[in-house]
């Protein structure tokens, strides 16, 4: 399961097993809470247990690093 940033309390990582079935996306960890984003185009495909406010400061952090994590998922994925 590689990390691939880590922003303030958020680890923004890819599972290996399985993912590279679906669309490219990143899932985002605090603690013992995950969701997980989609990346084209960036949205929401599990809350989890974030709450909506955090969720929204999470989005705004995936759209910020779009390219990044594109390009990380194709490295790993492609």
């Amino acid at each position: 399961m590689p990390s691939i940033k880590r922003i303030g309390p958020y680890e923004f990582r890819f599972f290996l097993r399985g993912e590279a079935s679906e669309p490219a996306h990143i899932h985002v960890e605090r603690e013992d809470m995950r969701c997980k984003f989609w990346l084209e185009p960036v949205e929401l495909a599990d809350p989890g247990r974030f709450k909506g406010h955090e969720l929204r400061r999470i989005a705004k952090l995936v759209e910020e690093n779009q390219k990044e994590f594109l390009y990380a998922w194709r490295q790993y994925f492609a």
